[in-house]
């Protein structure tokens, strides 16, 4: 990614965002496993191995996957890929999760507009959302401020571990 999309993408803020490396794994499987073993927002199995992680969470050209990192700490991470093969391919798609002791800081914000950057520059044309729990409302609502649409609500499609069955929200911007 150029400089200047980087600085566009990077608030003003105590942290950088920057393309992860094999070394930020630690700190980045201390960001996932309670976001997956909680089983509350992403649509992973609940007892996904360290392993199966790596590999899922890990992108190739032109997908990347970025961290938000703070004195050599991982605050929160995210990842961009073709959301489909193919004639699909121009679509992005895109995951974040932050720590929980790092929640309510922008963090999310932030590692959704660098990767809306990333994307552009990859060349992607668009970016979609396939799967927001719509019980994670304050997601929802961040990504429609951030120019997500909601295009379909899927009725019952996650099966939440205290709310039960809720909705899947497909959510879309064209870059």
């Amino acid at each position: 990614m150029s400089q200047s999309n980087i600085e566009a993408a990077t608030p003003p803020a105590a942290y950088e965002i920057r393309p992860a490396r094999e070394s930020d794994w630690p700190g980045i499987w201390a960001v996932l496993e309670p976001v997956i073993r909680a089983g509350e927002t992403f649509t992973w199995d609940r007892g996904t191995s360290e392993e199966a992680a790596r590999s899922k969470w890990f992108k190739e050209a032109p997908g990347q996957t970025f961290v938000a990192v703070r004195d050599g700490e991982v605050l929160g991470t995210g990842e961009l890929h073709p959301n489909q093969g193919g004639g699909g391919s121009h679509v992005a798609n895109a995951g974040y999760m932050v720590h929980a002791d790092h929640r309510g800081q922008g963090l999310a914000r932030a590692l959704c507009a660098y990767s809306l950057a990333a994307a552009r520059e990859a060349g992607f044309k668009a970016m979609q959302f396939n799967a927001v729990v719509e019980s994670n409302v304050r997601a929802v609502g961040l990504w429609q401020s951030m120019g997500f649409r909601i295009l379909a609500t899927i009725p019952g499609a996650f099966h939440h571990p205290a709310l039960g069955y809720v909705g899947l929200h497909v959510m879309y911007q064209e870059l």
